[in-house]
């Protein structure tokens, strides 16, 4: 897998996609220090507001960045956007007031919600080969896995010496190395394409090239599937573990790393994977296990189980997930042309992040008002559903998931 770090631009992009991932990080540890320093007992209302915000930006500014900032360099738009998030983070130890947050971090993620597409779909043109391609994503997958786990620890080390203040330096360190690490890497020259048609017209694009592509409208559900099992791992694992298990902060973390082991070990197994099998069956089975394990979980906490299965189908998830997840940017590839590649993998981060405005409430609500194991049943329906649709959009004939890389010619 590490044989396309050879590749001196891709080596440079996915080490600023390692700085930023890990400024990102401790931008959320002391983020949620300073919303408890403003709000105290309810800075968790801060935070969900503040995370609200974050996924509206997602969804709804990024087609519009897309299309405003698509005749610009990408290196201009990558180093432009890290520029503001180390721009705003500097300046989120200076506010006092809850609202103050919530501006600065719609203009921060509204930013991300600029870099992360424009990133996106400049990797299948520093990597055109498919083979190369798919363990870029296998890397890129196991980079955001080992930072849910690598940003505490160093957030907590770094805590040790600085004051919370002092720990969104160390973002802004981030952002500007990211900044750098783009700057000084040449990047192939993007033929130019002229782009036709209204501001509303390009901003809609990728979602339409969606609703009309079987496969692309398959990873749409298949979105809606991943987006139930993370969100009942991350909104009611610490529920779960410390109220129904009676379990210890420890138990919370242990039940998170399965899940992040999983992901990390699906990723890793990937590229092999797709060399045998096509993308649809890969992708199918992962959205088919999310489904099980979810159904699995609605029953072992209805019948009050073992943790120790807990830990086991936090594990399944977490690998599920990663199944669909790794190889779905190789759907957008195929899917794109020149003038339509940065619209598609824009649609795709701006829908995806939509699916979590469902399961994220669906997932505290239910289990704060009903039960977990409800709250379980109701996101393993979603996840059924999800699968069902599917298989009915993308045809096992469609083009794109009909082929594994080994017997292509």
């Amino acid at each position: 897998m590490i044989e396309v770090l050879a590749v001196r631009a891709y080596r440079r992009l996915f080490s600023a996609q390692i700085v930023a991932l890990l400024g990102t990080g401790l931008l959320t540890v002391a983020l949620g220090l300073l919303a408890f320093d403003l709000a105290g007992a309810k800075a968790g209302t801060v935070l969900g507001t503040a995370l609200t915000i974050k996924m509206l930006a997602y969804v709804f500014v990024a087609p519009v960045m897309a299309a405003l900032v698509e005749k610009m360099p990408k290196k201009a738009v990558l180093v432009g956007a890290d520029l503001i998030r180390g721009g705003i983070a500097l300046m989120l130890p200076a506010v006092d007031q809850a609202w103050h947050i919530y501006v600065l971090v719609f203009v921060l993620q509204s930013a991300s919600a600029t870099f992360t597409p424009a990133f996106q779909s400049l990797i299948p043109v520093v990597l055109p080969d498919e083979r190369q391609y798919t363990r870029a994503l296998s890397l890129s997958r196991l980079a955001y896995d080992l930072e849910s786990l690598v940003s505490p620890a160093l957030a907590a080390a770094l805590l040790s010496v600085l004051t919370f203040h002092e720990l969104f330096l160390g973002t802004v360190a981030g952002f500007v190395f990211s900044a750098a690490l783009v700057v000084t890497t040449q990047l192939p020259t993007a033929t130019a394409v002229k782009q036709e048609g209204s501001l509303w017209h390009r901003t809609t694009l990728g979602a339409r090239i969606f609703a009309r592509t079987p496969e692309l409208r398959g990873l749409l559900a298949l979105n809606l599937a991943v987006a139930a099992a993370t969100a009942l791992v991350l909104v009611n694992t610490v529920v779960i573990a410390r109220d129904l298990f009676g379990g210890s902060n420890a138990d919370v973390a242990v039940a998170l790393a399965c899940f992040g082991a999983g992901s990390m070990a699906a990723a890793l197994s990937a590229p092999k994977a797709l060399d045998r099998i096509a993308d649809r069956s890969l992708m199918m089975a992962g959205a088919a296990l999310l489904a099980l394990c979810l159904a699995g979980t609605f029953v072992l906490l209805a019948t009050a189980g073992p943790l120790h299965i807990l830990l086991g189908l936090w594990v399944a998830l977490g690998a599920g997930t990663s199944m669909i997840s790794t190889p779905s940017a190789r759907l957008l590839r195929r899917s794109a042309t020149e003038s339509t590649r940065t619209h598609i993998f824009t649609a795709q981060f701006s829908l995806s992040h939509a699916c979590f405005i469902i399961t994220y409430p669906v997932a505290g609500w239910i289990g704060a008002f009903a039960s977990q194991p409800a709250a379980a049943a109701v996101l393993a329906l979603v996840a059924m559903i999800s699968t069902a649709a599917a298989l009915k959009f993308w045809p096992a004939a469609s083009r794109t998931g009909a082929e594994p890389a080994s017997r292509k010619g």
